[in-house]
């Protein structure tokens, strides 16, 4: 509706021409008819809404006439009068169309709103504000007429309320936050796309939903990276009353208006995806559970805003105010960022616990995800500050995941829990930790870059390169190269196996000790060679941990079993004084009764000492199986004769080798109640 600017250049012009070519009036006319069929020929260019430009420019070029008179001879001449006239004429004609939409002399202008009104009627009005604004360029160059120059001052000053009025009901009808439910449920289909090239406009519908109250946008079609926040002529009209805004110096007016409505709708879209005004000593007393809520919002409106709210309220920023966009949008999606930065710097800086690491490693890769996108929006001198903030939080965030990790450490090397593990069974703490492990490998790429570029372990840990060795543990033979993160959980289970060292001394009895590192040794091996882990840590650590867990089944058999398989050894067996195949009856009965004691007592308590895997369960037995049944069926085959004729046989030869096979069974099971070993008839 407003003039391009060359246009407008052409009646401004017109005097600079006139004035090397002679001050005649002839001269002067015939020049001005020349100029106004250029000018003519540039309105025809443009919307019909021109015409009132064709007056302007007439009026523009009699106001110079008029001043060239001031040097001129003839100055009082009867010739320059139409000049006064016809710029007076103008003028009255450009009073009466803003006076038509004064609020306090019409009632027309109380009840509708121009640009609501037939497109004529803005048209009307935007070309009679050009006039005025042209007229008082050239009285302010030329310092003539005080009364029209007050006159013109005056209107200006009216039209420049009215257009301000105008502007503020429009953005305040057709400003509406977009649905958020929406936006989520695309969000989390993957929806939104990488390009800009396709826009979808956000129709003023509301929905349906509890908030009744407030409007809310649902954009329709396939869902691009920029929405349309007004409609495309909404848009053309503010950036029309904008443009005479400005120039007539109301700049800092017209922004602040804008400014205030888009910012309100804003928040508003930020609040509806969970965004809440929350100080950091607020966030710092919620409950984890709350925070944990508060977080996963936080990271759906981070990239809902970063990637579609911000670039979209950017481009009407454009569309409005293309010379100082970037300035008027920074103060309107400034407040906002900030807000959200402020609660992700709450969370850095609290309290540090294990379990809080991973919504900190969500927080931190949702972040710098959206880093490219953060400096495209919020780019120049004008969005500084909101760069600079957000690469300071993303390095706290990260900062806060080495502290969290490093708890984590500490609280698996500090559990002082003093309680065995009924039957040397799987301690929870090993459990806990695995489970832990397993889940650090679902962000392995963002801890690989926080523990160090180049494979270089952060010093974290206290300076240390790489799990050291332990238990018979080789070093690194340069087979596998780890990175970061799989030096640093080869580190944890050095740590929980050094915490599990100290609980097995719990246990009264050295072969359960033994058992109880045995089955969590074993449980760690299985966790990491059933998931993810054993392709980050390597094949050797599993070959190596395997290997350490035979140890403690084997020092486990050796310290249960050796002291019954040695009374099933020969030695002491034959009688001192006599020859060497003379057998002591007596040895013989005692060897047998303290066997039967000794296997009940291991039957009596080891039936109460847990394997929980039931493969390894099955290959302790049989291994023990393999030991014990040829030694006790030997032994008996060899001295069973010895006791067979005597009284009270069944007191030595209480168990057949059958009887011991079916009593391992019983072994392992974490019964509380023994089975009553039978011996076969």
């Amino acid at each position: 509706m407003a003039a391009p600017d060359g246009e407008e250049q052409v009646p401004l012009a017109a005097p600079q021409i006139v004035k090397p070519l002679g001050m005649t009036t002839t001269i002067d006319n015939d020049m001005l008819q020349v100029l106004s069929h250029f000018e003519h020929r540039f309105s025809s260019m443009n919307f019909n809404s021109r015409k009132l430009e064709a007056t302007s420019l007439q009026e523009s070029h009699d106001l110079e006439s008029t001043s060239s008179s001031k040097t001129s001879p003839h100055l009082n001449s009867p010739s320059q009068r139409p000049s006064r006239k016809a710029r007076r004429s103008s003028l009255d004609r450009a009073e009466d169309v803003i006076n038509h939409w004064d609020a306090a002399s019409s009632d027309q202008a109380q009840e509708s709103m121009i640009f609501e009104c037939p497109v004529e009627d803005a048209e009307e009005y935007l070309g009679a504000v050009d006039k005025v604004q042209n007229m008082l360029e050239s009285l302010t160059v030329h310092n003539q007429d005080p009364e029209i120059l007050e006159r013109v001052q005056n209107l200006l000053q009216l039209s420049m309320a009215r257009l301000e009025e105008e502007f503020w009901h429009m953005l305040e009808q057709h400003s509406v936050s977009v649905d958020p439910y929406w936006l989520l449920d695309c969000l989390l289909a993957g929806s939104f796309a990488n390009s800009q090239e396709n826009e979808v406009t956000v129709p003023e519908s509301c929905s349906g939903n509890e908030d009744d109250d407030v409007p809310v946008a649902e954009p329709v079609g396939d869902l691009p990276a920029i929405l349309d926040l007004v409609p495309t002529e909404v848009a053309i009209d503010l950036q029309n009353i904008a443009q005479r805004m400005i120039r007539a110096g109301f700049r800092h007016k017209c922004c602040q208006v804008y400014v205030s409505v888009r910012k309100n709708v804003l928040e508003e879209s930020l609040y509806r995806l969970g965004v809440e005004k929350l100080s950091i000593d607020e966030v710092q007393k919620m409950p984890w559970e709350t925070q944990v809520d508060t977080i996963k919002r936080w990271n759906q409106a981070m990239e809902v805003g970063v990637k579609v709210l911000f670039p979209s309220e950017k481009q009407l920023c454009n569309q409005v105010f293309p010379s100082i966009s970037d300035l008027c949008f920074c103060e309107i999606a400034k407040g906002a960022m900030m807000q959200m930065l402020s609660f992700g710097e709450a969370i850095a800086i609290s309290r540090r616990f294990p379990d809080k690491l991973f919504k900190i490693l969500e927080m931190y890769e949702t972040l710098r995800g959206l880093i490219p996108e953060v400096d495209s929006i919020f780019c120049g001198s004008s969005g500084r500050s909101v760069r600079s903030e957000v690469s300071r939080l993303l390095m706290c965030l990260g900062e806060a995941a080495h502290g969290t990790f490093a708890e984590f450490e500490n609280a698996i090397e500090q559990d002082g829990s003093k309680t065995p593990v009924p039957g040397g069974a799987v301690h929870p703490l090993t459990r806990s930790v695995m489970i832990y492990i397993k889940k650090l490998c679902d962000y392995k790429v963002t801890l690989n870059h926080l523990f160090g570029e180049n494979n270089e372990v952060p010093k974290l840990l206290g300076n240390r390169n790489g799990a050291p060795v332990a238990h018979g543990d080789d070093e690194q033979d340069g087979k596998e190269e780890l990175s970061p993160l799989a030096k640093q959980i080869n580190w944890l289970t050095h740590v929980l196996r050094n915490n599990l060292e100290g609980k097995s001394k719990l246990y009264k009895d050295v072969a359960l000790t033994h058992l109880f590192l045995m089955n969590n040794v074993h449980y760690t091996v299985q966790k990491v060679k059933t998931s993810e882990v054993q392709a980050l840590i390597g094949d050797d650590w599993v070959r190596k941990h395997t290997s350490l867990m035979r140890q403690y089944a084997t020092s486990y058999q050796r310290a249960a079993w050796s002291k019954v398989l040695g009374l099933l050894r020969d030695e002491g067996i034959h009688s001192a004084g006599g020859g060497s195949n003379e057998v002591s009856r007596a040895v013989l009965k005692d060897r047998f009764k303290y066997f039967n004691l000794a296997f009940d007592e291991l039957h009596k308590t080891q039936s109460t000492w847990v394997v929980v895997d039931p493969e390894l369960r099955e290959e302790l037995r049989i291994s023990i199986s393999d030991k014990l049944l040829p030694a006790y069926r030997a032994f008996v085959g060899r001295y069973g004769q010895f006791v067979e004729t005597g009284r009270h046989r069944d007191r030595y030869i209480k168990y057949q080798p059958e009887d011991l096979e079916v009593a391992l069974g019983d072994f392992f099971e974490g019964s509380s109640n023994s089975m009553i070993l039978r011996r076969k008839p």
